[in-house]
């Protein structure tokens, strides 16, 4: 499969996306929030137009073209609930995959089991997706919220800190996240504390009384899990007024290039975070993919532009097992089926449909006057699954059959 993937990374990215619509091509219909979240969600969507290019150009799928047919969800339930029913009604797609936050993927989701359509989740990373809300006909891409906050945990319970507060957007993404974290980390430290706890809306941080806040708690750590516009601005007011002097920060998202770089110099030197350390991986299929995306876009990719190659690379495979683009049929192929990815092999879980996506634990640094992942180590999704029984027990018994 390897020889598959770098003959795939070395085609011309010149190709056209589809073949056209009709009987010569399978249409997939695709939805994110390119209009409220573009700066993560245009590198997302580079990244599945480079893989659909690159799979056309290797002969396509089952004899067929692959051809996508992208929607704007707007960030919002209801718009992307209409998205995807005009994607199934009118534009006849046969699965649908995408979406960029949580509470619209649920959404998504819902539909999917309603109406009987595959759907695979592309960034969102809330369990729930998985787990309490889970269905025969949804699966997830991105790695689980559960892998990277029980890495990171054990991490944690080695610190002297007993004194934690965290901060989180107050929407499924970031309730998971912290959940996740506290359940992990007081399992493994009871001693273990959390004394504040600060849920801002997505996208409206008042930061100064925000840290204030944090700061009169007296905690010995932080656990962060803001990102984008939010994220600068905690770093910046936690930096003026001191909240980061003499505590480890402990910070989901924070090395991904989609927020790092708009960090610049201030970046948050010495945080323990997860990321994305893009032009340090040099293993053969992650030098193809970013030289193959450097060479068509201009710039270095982002982990939305993986997770949207990556997706791609997703759906051949599960098409390709199945033989057919049958619903029934897909949902059978899909669980337990691997694939090549530019990160390594990954295999989506039976038990849960939730993909073996590996994912990066590092320090932060300025360098050059940038912020920059440093001693950072490589996570197999595989290894931070939970045990299936657990599994069993949060999600719904007819999403099992």
């Amino acid at each position: 499969m390897k020889t598959t993937f770098l003959k795939a990374m070395a085609v011309s990215a010149m190709v056209l996306l589809s073949g056209g619509a009709g009987a010569d091509s399978i249409k997939i219909g695709e939805m994110s929030s390119y209009s409220s979240s573009p700066q993560s969600t245009e590198a997302y969507r580079k990244g599945w137009q480079l893989a659909v290019e690159h799979i056309n150009a290797d002969g396509g799928v089952l004899g067929k073209t692959l051809e996508v047919v992208s929607r704007d969800d707007t960030g919002k339930p209801d718009a992307a609930l209409r998205a995807a029913q005009e994607l199934v009604t009118n534009e006849n797609v046969v699965l649908l995959t995408g979406t960029y936050l949580s509470n619209v993927a649920v959404a998504v989701a819902d539909f999917a089991n309603t109406n009987k359509v595959f759907f695979l989740v592309g960034q969102p990373q809330s369990d729930t997706l998985i787990w309490e809300k889970g269905n025969r006909y949804t699966f997830r891409l991105f790695n689980s919220m559960h892998s990277q906050v029980t890495a990171m945990a054990q991490m944690a319970a080695k610190l002297p800190a007993k004194r934690w507060a965290t901060i989180a957007p107050n929407y499924e993404y970031g309730q998971s996240a912290v959940k996740g974290f506290q359940e992990e980390l007081k399992r493994l430290r009871p001693d273990v504390e959390f004394v504040n706890e600060q849920w801002p809306t997505l996208g409206k941080l008042e930061a100064g009384s925000t840290v204030q806040a944090m700061i009169a708690a007296e905690p010995d750590a932080v656990f962060n899990a803001t990102f984008g516009a939010d994220l600068a601005k905690f770093v910046r007011e936690g930096n003026t007024r001191g909240l980061f002097e003499g505590r480890e920060v402990y910070s989901i998202l924070t090395g991904l290039p989609e927020y790092l770089e708009p960090l610049g110099d201030e970046a948050p030197e010495g945080w323990t975070v997860t990321g994305y350390p893009v032009e340090q991986i040099e293993t053969p299929e992650h030098a193809a993919f970013r030289t193959a995306y450097e060479e068509a876009y201009g710039e270095l990719p982002k982990v939305g532009s993986l997770i949207g190659y990556t997706e791609m690379l997703a759906i051949r495979a599960i098409l390709e097992k199945a033989g057919s683009t049958e619903t029934e049929a897909l949902i059978a192929a899909a669980r337990g089926v691997t694939f090549d990815t530019p990160i390594g092999p990954m295999a989506f879980r039976a038990q849960d449909h939730q993909s073996t996506f590996g994912f990066y634990i590092g320090k932060l640094a300025v360098v050059d006057g940038m912020g920059r992942m440093v001693d950072w180590q490589f996570y197999d999704g595989a290894d931070f699954q939970p045990p299936d029984d657990l599994v069993k027990s949060l999600r719904p018994e007819e999403a099992t059959k």
